[in-house]
């Protein structure tokens, strides 16, 4: 497969194209995550050093949506998977109502680009006993209690990793086991916890408390690394990788299989579904039904279980 050339910071014009601008709204407005910035910032580069290079464009009104569908025709002929298309898509889509917005563009020429169709797969379940195992696999050391907390939270709450990193300590309210969450958006939601994360925080706070000695940095994250700063996404996606390889059940488990295994497992015990949506801070139900769905099987049990007209004795 052909690789994109990523185009360099210097080739992009950034004050016509108010890209600087467009990241800052995307980082502090959007409080979008560091990982979901770099993507942005990719789509974007590429879409101008595309426009300007092959097309001759440099300003964002000489932009057409046949210049954008030449840009998509280049991804495709780099061998870009659809989803990838389709994100690269996205991204210019918000970009430009940006320029619009902000008066630098008249009009938002993505809009009558049509979506790139693709079949959008649900991940795989980590089951149960992978889950046990997982957690049971973490050290009675200082780090591994952070560690167990982390995932604990991760799953026990169905965070996504940038919402974790973000918390403080005074987001938990452990009497009602609930923590306050900044998601995307920066809207706040309050979301349970069970007790088995409940534990792992209890045993985790006097290791935090040890790290942060001494620190007056006018934060107070709850995950912090062993110089008292707090955990960044990265360090969370390592520490699974370390605790996933101590396991034989589970392999290359990403962070966001524990949120999706927090919504299913919530679904196949009978949660409404418009539940699961505001315990995951969806703002749309469609993404919800991406995330949660369930074997057919097990839908079929639940349907002759729970409808009148479904049962033998019926």
């Amino acid at each position: 497969m052909s690789r994109r050339r990523s185009p360099q910071p210097d080739e992009v014009p950034a004050a016509v194209w108010r890209f600087e601008s467009f990241i800052e709204h995307l980082e502090w407005e959007r409080n979008l995550s560091p990982e979901t910035l770099r993507a942005y910032r990719r789509e974007i580069r590429d879409a101008i050093a595309f426009l300007d290079r092959e097309l001759g464009i440099r300003t964002p009104d000489a932009v057409t949506t046949g210049a954008l569908r030449s840009w998509l025709a280049s991804l495709h002929a780099a061998g870009l998977a659809p989803r990838s298309i389709e994100r690269a898509l996205a991204a210019v889509r918000t970009w430009f109502a940006f320029l619009v917005e902000d008066g630098a563009a008249g009009h938002n020429p993505a809009v009558a680009v049509p979506h790139v169709r693709a079949r959008r797969a649900a991940p795989d379940v980590v089951g149960r006993h992978g889950l046990d195992e997982l957690l049971e696999g973490f050290p009675d050391t200082a780090a591994g209690r952070r560690d167990r907390a982390v995932v604990e939270l991760l799953y026990g709450a169905g965070l996504r990793v940038g919402e974790l990193v973000g918390l403080d300590l005074d987001d938990l309210r452990p009497t009602n086991r609930l923590v306050r969450v900044r998601g995307k958006g920066r809207k706040e939601r309050i979301v349970p916890y069970g007790r088995h994360a409940a534990a792992a925080i209890d045993a985790y706070l006097p290791d935090r408390a040890h790290w942060r000695t001494g620190l007056d940095d006018r934060q107070d994250p709850l995950f912090v690394n062993q110089r008292g700063g707090r955990l960044t996404d990265r360090s969370v996606r390592r520490l699974l990788d370390a605790a996933v390889a101590r396991t034989a059940s589970t392999h290359r488990l990403h962070p966001h299989a524990l949120r999706h295994a927090f919504a299913t497992h919530l679904l196949e015990a009978g949660m409404d579904l418009r539940a699961i949506q505001e315990l995951l801070g969806h703002s749309s139900l469609s993404t919800t039904q991406i995330y949660t769905s369930v074997d057919l099987a097990h839908l079929m049990a639940v349907y002759r279980s729970a409808h009148p007209k479904a049962r033998d004795d019926s």
